[in-house]
């Protein structure tokens, strides 16, 4: 187990004309659980990689329990990964794939055979030991790698979006398999999925990367409920949350009839963007300081529905998403009526897309 702490850690590619890293600054307590989630391209594998040694750092440093590893080799980091990719040797047993490196290390056969033992049935692999992976489905094959990586006994644990190539059903379980693993373990996990779903129901805290730079690192429940910019506010959730960019005329953002009262010091600007999930949204029968739509499409998900619906009266074209009564959801193409709950709006700079306290 171990601490890490990136500190001003950055990444350049000479062919790109911005850092795919740019001076991260992060810090993951002993025994934590750390997401990094964010689009594609917007840094998290390669902020993996890095930790990892496997990429190159060319400002700043990494340092695990207080140690700079920066420019220490991959092999001497104590780092154990696992990868998207199963990356299982086809010739070799189960058995023989978990225990392959514990063998490059030169360790005792006995001890080899009590830690293979011991990985095996914490990931229920005890029945495949003597398969080869040609013989396993993809939910057992990424349980083999898991287990390569847990016999190694490491202090970090990196892992690498490793249930996307997973179907659904099978990402469910096994993304429960793995939180639980990593709680009886107690080694330090930092996880890199593209999937919010993913991240919000696994890590500790998500650190949420945008363009190579950390946007906001927190526990789920505050990056839901107080995301720090409108990026995070728009990744955050599924459905994500509505953002609408209203103008600000004698200290309130108007939104149809709806009017927000925004703070002295942020009604400067011309245009604040204003956020609301679909989940804290009402449908109500008078459009008395609230908001008339129209419905465009409606999801039916069985326990839940969601509207989705364009908004009169802006004077553009600007949609929402409401959560709505699985049972009498609204037509399509019929008028509705929203009014967003009393403190559950969230208000942005039109310019930063930074909070608005």
């Amino acid at each position: 187990m171990a601490t890490i702490t990136y500190q001003q850690a950055t990444r350049r590619y000479s062919e790109a004309s911005a850092p795919a890293v740019d001076a991260l600054d992060l810090h993951i307590e002993d025994g934590e659980f750390l997401v990094l989630v964010g689009p594609s391209g917007c840094g998290k594998t390669t902020s993996l990689r890095m930790l990892a040694g496997l990429e190159n750092v060319d400002g700043g440093s990494i340092r695990i329990d207080g140690r700079d590893v920066t420019a220490l080799p991959a092999k001497d980091r104590d780092i154990a990964m696992v990868f998207q990719s199963y990356a299982l040797y086809p010739h070799m047993t189960v058995g023989e794939n978990m225990a392959f490196g514990l063998k490059m290390a030169k360790m005792g056969t006995a001890e080899i055979r009590g830690r293979v033992a011991t990985a095996a049935k914490m990931l229920d692999l005890e029945p495949y030991l003597d398969r080869k992976p040609a013989k396993l489905s993809g939910g057992q094959r990424q349980r083999v790698a898991m287990g390569r990586a847990i016999v190694r006994e490491p202090r970090v644990f990196c892992m690498d979006e490793p249930l996307s190539n997973l179907d659904a059903k099978l990402r469910v379980s096994t993304r429960a398999r793995i939180s639980a693993l990593q709680r009886d373990l107690g080694i330090t996990t930092v996880y890199v999925t593209h999937d919010q779903v993913e991240a919000m129901t696994m890590g500790d805290r998500v650190a949420v990367l945008k363009d190579g730079a950390l946007q906001q690192c927190d526990t789920p429940r505050a990056l839901y409920e107080r995301p720090a910019t409108e990026f995070v506010a728009g990744f955050i959730g599924s459905p994500a949350m509505n953002l609408v960019q209203a103008p600000v005329t004698g200290g309130f953002a108007r939104l149809g009839a709806l009017a927000i009262p925004v703070p002295r010091t942020a009604a400067g600007g011309a245009l604040v963007t204003v956020g609301f999930r679909p989940g804290d949204v009402d449908l109500v029968a008078s459009t008395d300081g609230g908001l008339a739509a129209r419905v465009t499409h409606v999801e039916e998900l069985g326990s839940d529905a969601y509207a989705y619906a364009a908004i009169d009266g802006t004077g553009r074209d600007t949609r929402v998403v409401a959560r709505v009564a699985p049972y009498g959801a609204p037509m399509v193409g019929s008028t509705i009526n929203l009014r967003v709950r009393p403190g559950r709006v969230h208000l942005f700079d039109g310019t930063t897309g930074h909070r608005i306290e």
